[in-house]
């Protein structure tokens, strides 16, 4: 599910390029303003950030429609001092770590994933009213190609789940959301090196950049393929 490549040395039109063989090009909600290169979303994070992209445990672009099927994260700078890893995990795993009860109270819920939680919430961009896109997606997913049921919320993007009380919900999402983080299982590590390429399965996997390098950089550039269809029970 995350495959890695050691040193590469891609152009953007290169990056671009490999992407474009699994698929249509992805472009991020903050880049649809972007003239130049609006399919690679610069993953850039300096002593004067006030946060870091990812950092936190999620699915990319869950709040989209159609979220992108894989990503492909080309890292160009690490920190001098070492960290800024990223871990992956597996929500086969996770899916089927939970109790039979829980499966089956799981079955046919729907969550909403909201662009705003993340963009707004978290880096404190505000664009205008209704620029974040805002859909709904099952709660367990049936991956398209192997048949096999997968967790599909994360704290990245879902809000609640319909249907529930905002009580109700918080408590459901917060269980889901402490066992996808607590559980070391679900997980592998990437330690970044230069021109270091990890390409994933991003319907079956959420994923959580560690920021431990303050004051140190980071800065790597990132594609993504669009998905042939919706994330579907």
């Amino acid at each position: 599910m995350v495959l890695v490549f050691r040193d590469q040395h891609l152009t953007r039109d290169q990056h671009k390029d490999f992407g474009r063989r699994f698929g249509t090009l992805h472009v991020h909600p903050l880049n649809k303003e972007r003239s130049g290169d609006p399919e690679i979303l610069e993953v850039k994070t300096t002593a004067k950030s006030a946060y870091t992209a990812g950092d936190g445990w999620h699915t990319d672009v869950t709040c989209d429609e159609y979220p992108p099927m894989g990503s492909m994260l080309y890292i160009k700078e690490v920190p001098e001092s070492g960290g800024g890893d990223t871990m992956y995990a597996d929500m086969y795993l996770a899916y089927e770590m939970l109790s039979d009860t829980m499966k089956g109270m799981l079955e046919g819920l729907v969550a909403v994933h909201d662009g705003a939680l993340p963009y707004i919430g978290s880096y404190k961009i505000n664009p205008q009213m209704g620029d974040y896109p805002r859909n709904e997606h099952p709660v367990i997913v049936t991956h398209p190609d192997t048949g096999k049921k997968l967790l599909y919320v994360n704290s990245g993007f879902t809000t609640h789940i319909k249907g529930m009380t905002r009580k109700e919900s918080r408590a459901l999402l917060d269980f889901l959301f402490d066992h996808i983080a607590t559980t070391p299982k679900l997980t592998c590590r990437v330690r970044w090196e230069p021109n270091t390429l990890t390409f994933w399965d991003n319907r079956c996997t959420q994923h959580h950049a560690v920021w431990d390098y303050f004051p140190h950089s980071r800065y790597g550039e990132r594609v993504s393929i669009i998905a042939d269809s919706r994330p579907a029970a």
